[in-house]
Parts: structure tokens; sequence; C-alpha cells
């Protein structure tokens, strides 16, 4: 059978998988998520027509030609994002995190890293059999959210921890809650540390004063960015950026060979590169739209009685008031304005229900809902139609809830309030990857109050362990997570074996 042959054996390309993503692809649904082209800015007529691997002329990722076309590249956008040395990931920021924490200790070792930290940074400590000293971040109650890693509870940790070889914080939050990177990299270097910074959702910092200082021009060591998050790129592109003598730069690329795949994509490495070239021409522009779209959208949500838009107590004219934010997001804190959290906390609905009716009743997709708020994540590849459907939207749901209409009123459980995602600060008995490696049982979640955890537990989104292995269970978690599935959340990391009772993996007791 020639190849003209095989072409006609099928009248149908692709599978289920395939099929449900095109139909996706062609609906009327509005992406307010991830990835960053929305599905609207970025072309590539055939992806299989570029699909090739490490041919003569098209270098090698991790064996890189010193003037080949992936070295090339890779200064470019060392050069866009202002780094001194920049590499492209095609296993997504995961594949960096692992090798920046890798890279940036010994075996053994110990690191500071903060506890909202995703689960990525846990398994890199994990595999490095590494013993974490946990740094809690503040609270922001009125939202239901995780905060700001203090700078003062990070030089107190050096001070008091002389031998921890790293510090990895997460800046911005999930939610958009960043730290105050300048102040603690300052702090860092004091001490001789390397910082790491997970800015996995903040690819778009420097290209407008509108939002936060990004990492690398704050002075952190290694910054990690997922360009597909919130940029024109295709999910599971990102940059590991590298700069100052503190990060051993040598380990950290020896893991990237390590922790990427050998085969890597050239269609993820081309999409990172189309991306590069983007804002290196029109990302002046394209980015000024972009904050004029989020002011005007801003600015209309102040007319919300009861739904809340993060920020917009803390601004004025689209200028933030600082004594307003840090009283909002707390001391030294800052929010990234393109991340549209949306509060429910004083509506009478839960954050999984307003998600829900922007799903069904407008076709709006947001990003993931929380037990008192929802997340729309905003870039550069929205519209203004997009943003004027959600305009409209969240103000006609907010006249119904004004105006008395039962939508659906919240459950009993929900009514309890949470306070959002809440870090419990668990007693670690043993480091995790120490846990992680002894011999575990199932047990019911209401047994086991006391015992040691011998497996992850988390909400995903947004990935942020509540439990990890080697921390004691209180009986305060339990009943946290007990809350959490009543509410109809994903808990992952509890088992069921297709009963109704939720299983914990916890360590044999000795």
């Amino acid at each position: 059978m020639d190849i003209n042959q095989k072409k006609t054996v099928t009248t149908e390309f692709g599978g289920p998988l395939y099929r449900s993503l095109k139909k996706y692809g062609d609906s009327d649904y509005y992406a307010f998520h991830m990835p960053g082209h929305k599905r609207q800015l970025g072309l590539f007529e055939n992806p299989y027509q570029i699909d090739i691997t490490e041919i003569d002329g098209f270098d090698d990722l991790h064996h890189p030609e010193a003037d080949g076309i992936l070295v090339r590249a890779e200064e470019r956008a060392a050069k866009v994002y202002g780094a001194e040395e920049t590499h492209f990931l095609v296993n997504g920021s995961t594949a960096g995190i692992l090798s920046a924490v890798s890279g940036c200790t010994s075996r053994g070792g110990k690191i500071l890293m903060a506890r909202n930290c995703h689960r990525s940074v846990y398994h890199g400590v994990e595999l490095r059999a590494l013993h974490p000293v946990y740094l809690y971040p503040q609270q922001i109650e009125k939202l239901g959210i995780n905060g700001a890693i203090l700078p003062e509870n990070v030089e107190k940790a050096l001070e008091k921890e002389r031998d921890i070889q790293a510090v990895i914080i997460t800046s911005p939050t999930y939610d958009g809650v960043c730290s105050d990177v300048r102040n603690i990299a300052e702090i860092c270097h004091r001490f001789e540390k390397p910082l790491l910074v997970d800015q996995a959702h903040g690819a778009h910092f420097p290209f407008s004063e509108y939002f936060p200082e990004d990492a690398l021009r704050a002075g952190a060591d290694v910054v990690i960015h997922s360009v597909h998050k919130t940029l024109p790129s295709m999910t599971q592109t990102a940059l590991l950026h590298l700069q100052g003598s503190l990060a051993n730069r040598e380990q950290v690329r020896r893991y990237l060979s390590v922790y990427q795949s050998s085969s890597p994509s050239y269609v993820l490495m081309a999409s990172i590169d189309a991306c590069m070239e983007l804002l290196e021409q029109d990302g002046k522009e394209l980015f000024a739209e972009h904050e004029r779209e989020l002011r005007v959208f801003r600015e209309s949500c102040r007319e919300l009685k009861l739904l809340y838009l993060a920020g917009t107590d803390s601004e004025n004219g689209g200028k933030w008031q600082e004594k307003r934010k840090q009283t909002e997001f707390g001391p030294g804190a800052d929010f990234d304005r393109s991340k549209i959290l949306i509060s429910t906390g004083r509506a009478g609905i839960s954050g999984g229900r307003l998600s829900e009716l922007l799903r069904e009743r407008y076709h709006l997709q947001m990003e993931m809902s929380g037990p008192d708020y929802v997340v729309a994540i905003a870039g550069i590849a929205d519209t203004k139609e997009g943003f004027d459907r959600l305009r409209d939207a969240l103000l006609e749901l907010d006249q119904e809830l004004a105006e008395g209409r039962k939508i659906i009123e919240k459950t009993e459980t929900e009514k309890r309030n949470f306070g959002g995602y809440r870090l419990p600060g668990l007693p670690l008995r043993l480091a995790p990857g120490e846990a992680w490696e002894r011999e575990s049982t199932l047990c019911a979640l209401e047994d086991s109050v006391d015992r040691t955890a011998g497996t992850y537990v988390y909400l995903y989104p947004p990935g942020i362990p509540v439990l990890t292995p080697g921390e004691q269970v209180t009986r305060e978690l339990t009943e946290e997570l007990r809350d959490w599935m009543e509410q109809g959340f994903q808990v992952h990391g509890l088992e069921s074996h297709g009963g109704s009772r939720a299983l914990l993996r916890v360590l044999r007791e000795e």
C-alpha cells in the first residue's frame, strides 16, 4: 500500500480525544483559563509538518552547538527577559523547578521553602532527600487565599538554620499574590544563599509596569516562567533563567537534561520561539492594549454589589493606593491584576456555583474555583468582546443576587466558611523523601489522626499539598478534608477503592 492509499484508510482524523478537543475549539466557549494563547493568538497550520527530531541543521537542546539554531533562540529569549542565561523547557515549569532545586542543593541538604509551593518543589525535595524548613504565607481572610511570604521570616530562618543551601518561594501565587522578591533576594544574598523563584504565573510581568516587578529584575538567582500560562505559547512550554554566581549553573544545566525528555518537541520549542518573536516585535503594543482592556474591565466591576473583584477597593483610577493595598493583600505584598479573582464571600453562593453558572449560562470557562471565589486568567490574547462577555455576565448575576433571587444558596457545609485553601501548619516528623520510602498502609481518614502521613494530599488546582509525607495528621485537617469533599472539590491523594469511605496512606506503626 503506497502513501496515497494510506490516506484513504480513515474518513475522520483522530480519536475521541481529538474530536472532543476539535468540538470544544470550534464552540463559542470563551477561555478565561490557560494556555495564554486562548486558542486565538498563534498559528501552526500543520504541526505534523514541523514535528522533527534532532536532524542536521536543527541543533540539539541537550548538546547544543556553539552557534546552533536553538542556542540563538535561547539567547534571544534571554535578551527579551533581561536574563544572563535562559533555557527552553518542554516539560513545563515542573522540569525547571526540579532542575533548580536539584542543582542548587546537595543530596540530604537543607532547603528553605514556602509551604505554599507547588507540588513539583516537594517532588524535588523528595528526589534529593532534602530536609525542608517551611515558610508559611500570610492569610488573606477577606478573600480566603494564601498571601505573601514575609521577608523578615526568611531572615529569621536563615539566621537560625545556617546550613540552609537554597531558598525557594512562589511569586505570584496561583491566585496572583506576589511577595517582596527584591527584599527577600537581598536577604538571601547577604547570607550567600541562592533565591529560586517559581514565577510560573508571572511570565508577563516584565512587559508592563502595570504588573508587579519581575523576579529577575528584583534580583532572584533562578527564575522559572511558564510562558504557556499567561502568554501565547503552547501547553508545556516554559523558561528557566539564571543570573549571578550563587546558583550552581553547571549543575542546573545537568539536571535539565535529566528531567527533560531526551527527544524534546520541536513543535513546542518553535512555539516558545514564536512567542519570543511576538514579544520582541509587538509586545509593547500588545501589552498597552491589554492594560487598557484590563483597566476598563476592572473599573466596570466597581458596579458589583455582592460579588467582589479582588483589588478594586485598593485602586483609584487604575493606580494602587499603597495603604489600601497593604490592608487588602498584606504588608509588602503585590497583586497581579491580570488574575481576575471574584470573591463570592458576601454573595451567598460558593465559588464552585459561580463558576458553574458562568460556564453553563454564559459559556465562560474559568481557570479554577475555590470555596468562596473563582479565578480567571487574562492575557494579551484576550479580546474586548471576551472582557465584555465576562463583565455583562458578572453584572447580571450580581443583580440577581442583590434582588434576592435564589440562584442556589450555600449548603450547610459551605456556610461554615473555611477561609479558603488554608495551610494547617502540621508538625514535621520525617523528611518527605524518608517518609515516602517507609512502609505504609491505608486507613480510614477519621482513624488517621496523630498518624504520620505517607503520601501527599492536595486540591488540584492549585496543586499545593495540605499534607506531605512525614507530617503528622491532625483532627482539624481531617475535618477540613471531609468538608472539601462534601463541597465537591477534587481532593487528590485520598483513596476509596470503590467504597464510600475516604482512605489515607499513613506510615506503619512500629
